[in-house]
């Protein structure tokens, strides 16, 4: 009796309310503490302080699908199937936003596709943060025009189909709502400049234009006039501007120049031939030294006082490896007589 739908209860969409929810979760939901504690022989009024103790929202989570406290007081209004205008409360409700959300799902899952973009279109303006928990338990934050925007563009939300609902575009089509009005459209026509505006923004941009081409047209004159006396021969026009100090400062300028760029690869072949001199030099002294060392020790001890120490330095290695060898064997006995004495007792 418990989990039925009340009598005076109408079908949505065709089929009893509570089979918009699938078999398997409505019967986690019946089998779950929350649903059988808190929500028996809940009412209409009742049911509000149980929306407004809700803390996030979200379908089912855990390996074994485990509704949570939103779900259960979805299926619970759908039971008891409360009045319209009491669900319109819900989604008016500003104070509470888990409410809110709580009026906005049952709507979409109930209502008519007219009803839905009625009442739920006007909380895009809605910005508050909410808590939704996921399938794996884990909690993330949604905003609540993201929500709003869910339930009216996907096919399943909190782990429920939702039930297929018009396109705004066909109904505004058969004039059954008003187009769609934008927020943004008002900044963006007061962004957008006017008719007259864009005429002086054209006139002001043709008349740069006009002053730039005049100022333009006197510099590819002199440009063709000097290209012409450089293909003649030598120096271009001497202009009133530039003098022949001028002219003979420049071409003193690229001489010195070239100079300096002959001088530079000769400078760094020097460099490089020293540095690889004083490379060998450095490389003649080191074996020179090693050499030096190698007959100080052939005086001093002799090749055979050499191989004696290499056996002397092998054998003590081998014994060193016994000895952890030994060690390692002694604790393992150690450890396998304290597991016999454990076994024992």
């Amino acid at each position: 009796m418990a989990n039925r739908t009340v009598k005076e209860a109408k079908n949505v969409h065709g089929t009893n309310p509570q089979y918009l929810i699938e078999k398997i979760i409505r019967s986690r939901i019946y089998d779950s503490k929350y649903w059988k504690e808190q929500c028996f022989a809940l009412t209409a009024e009742l049911l509000v302080d149980k929306a407004m103790e809700l803390r996030f929202v979200g379908g089912v989570y855990g390996g074994n699908i485990k509704p949570t406290q939103f779900l259960c007081l979805t299926l619970k209004m759908l039971q008891i199937q409360p009045e319209k205008d009491i669900v319109v409360e819900f989604i008016k409700n500003e104070e509470f936003k888990y409410v809110r959300a709580l009026g906005a799902f049952y709507l979409r899952l109930t209502g008519a596709a007219l009803d839905c973009y009625k009442y739920l279109e006007p909380l895009y303006i809605d910005n508050r943060k909410l808590r939704r928990q996921n399938r794996a338990g884990q909690f993330e934050i949604v905003y609540m025009d993201e929500y709003i925007d869910e339930l009216l563009r996907n096919d399943r939300v909190c782990d429920i189909i939702l039930p297929r609902i018009q396109k705004r575009s066909i109904l505004e089509e058969n004039n059954e709502i008003e187009p769609k009005v934008s927020v943004l459209d008002e900044d963006l026509d007061d962004e957008l400049p006017s008719d007259e505006e864009k005429a002086d923004e054209k006139e002001a941009s043709r008349t740069k234009d006009k002053d730039s081409s005049s100022v333009r047209r006197p510099r590819r004159a002199r440009s063709k006039s000097r290209s012409r006396s450089r293909d003649r021969g030598g120096r271009p026009a001497q202009s009133s501007n530039r003098s022949r100090d001028y002219y003979d400062e420049l071409e003193e300028y690229d001489r010195q120049r070239n100079r300096a760029r002959n001088r530079e690869p000769q400078f760094d072949d020097h460099d490089r031939r020293q540095d690889r001199d004083r490379e060998r030099q450095d490389r003649d002294r080191m074996r020179e030294r090693e050499r030096d060392r190698d007959r100080q020790d052939r005086d001093r001890y002799g090749e055979r006082d050499r191989r004696d120490r290499d056996r002397e330095w092998d054998r003590e290695r081998e014994r060193e490896r016994d000895r952890d060898r030994g060690s390692r064997h002694e604790q393992r006995e150690r450890d396998s007589r304290g597991e016999r004495e454990r076994r024992r007792y």
